[in-house]
């Protein structure tokens, strides 16, 4: 990672007309930042990257066309809990202790800890206003109605103060539901205390509007929740437009994670089913952010970051040339019409390429030339982006694995080490250049076999003559596969050794 405290990006200092000495940690004149995440997205639910969609995402398309659009993003897990960590931390997940899988609403510990800098508290120390409203899903510290019990259902009392909750974290304000919208308890925290009366149990439904049994309150109604988050978003950025100090605002959307329960409103305004209008009201979620900014004067200053935590978990219909393995009708739903993961190998918790490329696009009108890179990023590579284009002070030695992209947004040379991928199930791959390494004998995931990690036979794919993983190349190239597994080993230092990997593979969340 580049010396982020130290080099400050000349170009944007032109463009942005201002002393960083001058205001240096004041946050005035800086622009405002908004980070929409969405819950597993794929990367052709996004009519711009698919030239095969009928989807409708206008809103979508308005960012890739007004800002960058980058063809070649991976998230650095292929599940929900460690990508989210990277986004805010800049490193790998598997440099925790959490190694594999993901949380449900109550586990623990919180997986940042207390004094970790994250992405919040360096806007936060910059002099932003900060603040996250929807799905966090990397734990919180409930309390039990009896001391020593373990937090679960039926054991929290929600009348005490939530611990280690994003306040704890760098963000002023916090809006946020404990997991995915599928896990259990369905109560939202505001700042350090739930909102209740917690005094309802919603019964467990079936797919495609799953969710699994849950302790609640009784006006919750999943339907209603994408909504409910957004209203307080618009309020938030309304509230705060105008003021003296830009804000931070971390929007991880609840959708088009299950239940896959658009709003009654948008069925039946796609060709794709239940999880096309779905892909169509978060995209609508999308332009109301969009358009409020435009009503409060607030666009030109605004930087606004869109990307997806992982691929989509929706099958696709078998490929009868590379006989992927479509396993939608057991779950009886998919994605009919529609390639929510384009062509990619795989779907979500898989290490193919379904698993974790995902969309990314960056805007900052007339400070951002609009265009499309097709470079190797990873998610991890925002935090440091971010810190160097608002020119922010930060500790690069807590963001190893993150890369300024500013260079390769200006069109020069993007020097990063290689990506590193990680399964749902802990299983990993590394990326360098065309060169894909994945260090397990199957998936790691979702599709059959499952594999293991540093299991052998390996898998090597290039994907600049084989994009969609089909032809696999470890025996014929065994020199470059020992070549990639040792420089992956390089990167992983002492925070991931073979002894640590072999003792991941359990089961896979979903």
């Amino acid at each position: 990672m580049a010396c982020i405290a130290k080099v400050l990006c000349i170009f944007l200092l032109a463009l942005a007309g201002c002393n960083p000495q001058a205001e240096k940690q004041s946050g005035k004149n800086k622009p405002n930042v908004i980070i929409i995440y969405a819950d597993d997205m794929g990367y052709g639910d996004v009519a711009a990257n698919n030239p095969e969609s009928k989807l409708k995402t206008p809103n979508l398309d308005r960012l890739a066309r007004e800002g960058i659009n980058f063809t070649d993003a991976h998230t650095s897990s292929a599940v929900c809990t460690p990508s989210r960590y990277s986004l805010l931390t800049g490193r790998y997940p598997w440099r925790s202790w959490m190694k594999y899988s993901v949380f449900n609403g109550y586990e623990g510990p919180p997986l940042i800890e207390i004094n970790r800098q994250i992405l919040a508290s360096v806007f936060k120390n910059a002099g932003y206003s900060t603040c996250i409203i929807g799905k966090w899903h990397l734990g919180v510290e409930w309390q039990t109605k009896e001391p020593g019990q373990k937090a679960d259902f039926g054991t929290v009392d929600y009348s005490k103060p939530v611990k280690h909750t994003p306040k704890q974290l760098g963000f002023d304000y916090s809006y946020i539901l404990s997991a995915s919208l599928d896990f259990s308890p369905y109560v939202f925290i505001e700042n350090n205390n739930a909102l209740g009366p917690v005094d309802t149990v919603i019964e467990a439904s079936p797919f495609p509007a799953f969710w699994r049994r849950a302790e609640s309150t009784k006006e919750f109604r999943h339907v209603d929740i994408l909504d409910h988050l957004l209203d307080k978003t618009i309020k938030y950025i309304e509230e705060n437009s105008g003021k003296e100090h830009p804000f931070f605002l971390y929007f991880p959307l609840t959708a088009p994670h299950k239940p896959l329960l658009p709003h009654p409103r948008f069925r039946g305004t796609s060709s794709a089913s239940w999880y096309g209008d779905f892909i169509q009201q978060v995209d609508w979620t999308v332009g109301e952010v969009l358009k409020t900014l435009d009503r409060e004067g607030l666009t030109n200053n605004t930087i606004v970051l869109y990307s997806s935590d992982n691929g989509s978990y929706m099958y696709q219909f078998k490929d009868a040339e590379t006989d992927h393995v479509d396993d939608s009708t057991k779950h009886g739903f998919r994605a009919e019409n529609h390639k929510p993961n384009w062509n990619w190998r795989g779907t979500k918790a898989d290490i193919y390429e379904a698993g974790h490329r995902v969309p990314l696009m960056i805007r900052w009108p007339g400070k951002l030339t609009p265009g499309t890179i097709d470079e190797t990023v990873c998610l991890t590579d925002i935090a440091a982006t971010l810190v160097d284009m608002l020119h922010l002070e930060a500790d690069p030695s807590q963001m190893e694995d993150s890369f300024s992209m500013v260079p390769l947004m200006k069109g020069k040379a993007f020097s990063r080490k290689p990506v590193i991928h990680q399964s749902g199930q802990g299983a990993l791959a590394i990326r360098m250049g065309n060169y894909k390494l994945i260090l397990c004998n199957g998936s790691g995931g979702r599709e059959i076999p499952r594999g293991k990690p540093f299991t052998g036979p390996y898998q090597l794919y290039n994907l600049a003559n084989d994009p969609y993983e089909t032809t696999d190349l470890y025996e014929t190239e065994r020199d470059l596969a020992q070549m990639l597994e040792k420089e992956f080993f390089e990167i992983a230092g002492q925070d991931l050794t073979e002894n640590d990997v072999l003792q991941l593979i359990t089961h896979l969340y979903d």
